[in-house]
């Protein structure tokens, strides 16, 4: 129990090093703790960001100078997008949005209460909302956070002999540094990915899935060859 509960913290699934909003975490074990925060947090950050490499577009809503977005893009405050990030066409930021450095918000991809890590790749048809996405965490096309359940009971992380009770009605996916989801998967609410895990293309999760493992089905995860 000691190990999985362990392997769900902040400090196991990410670097802090690799997002403006390190602070966020700072006083937390688990990452779907900061969900609640993320909206503030944004407004206090952004307005400290130095002039000379963000500008304020809209209401709470900062952009780096060298970030590329797209005349079509759809984006709500409270935001911040990063330096050298990259909003494509029709990308829709519904707010309380951190879009890291070097990330990739692409074409229809929707995003709601998130951080993205630095270069997090989401660039085609996707929904991510009231999640966490790790340094180069990458879904493919058309792959979703879902984030609220069928019930709408509050959301409790299931792992291997644990469940722990988040109090959130609204948790999608919290998943660690340089994941790699397949596309078309859907990611049920409460999901936590370990660090370097990879999810099989149209594959539905649920509960942990431990770092550095393949997950076909809930049944067959294997744990990947070094």
């Amino acid at each position: 129990m000691e190990e999985y509960n362990k392997a769900i913290t902040v400090s196991e699934l990410f670097d802090l090093n690799e997002t403006i909003a390190a602070e966020l975490f700072k006083d937390v074990v688990f990452p779907w703790e900061v969900l609640s925060e993320i909206k503030d947090f944004i407004i206090k950050l952004g307005s400290s960001l130095p002039t000379d490499l963000y500008e304020e577009k809209g209401e709470n809503i900062w952009v780096a100078k060298s970030a590329k977005v797209a005349p079509s893009a759809c984006l709500n405050g409270p935001l911040i997008i990063d330096e050298s990030a990259e909003i494509r066409h029709c990308a829709f930021v519904r707010g309380s949005a951190i879009v890291g450095k070097g990330a990739v918000v692409g074409n229809s991809t929707e995003l709601k209460n998130v951080v993205l890590f630095n270069k997090v790749q989401v660039p085609h048809y996707n929904y991510v909302g009231d999640s966490i996405l790790g340094f180069k965490a990458h879904m493919g096309a058309g792959s979703i956070t879902s984030n609220v359940k069928s019930d709408k009971t509050l959301v409790v992380v299931k792992g291997e002999g644990f469940a722990i009770e988040t109090g959130l009605k609204k948790m999608g996916a919290m998943l660690g540094d340089n994941v790699e989801v397949g596309c078309n998967s859907v990611l049920n609410p409460g999901t936590v990915i370990g660090r370097n895990s990879n999810v099989y293309p149209t594959s539905m999760v649920r509960g942990v899935v431990p770092a550095n493992s393949i997950y076909k089905k809930n049944t067959e995860i294997s744990e990947k060859w070094h």
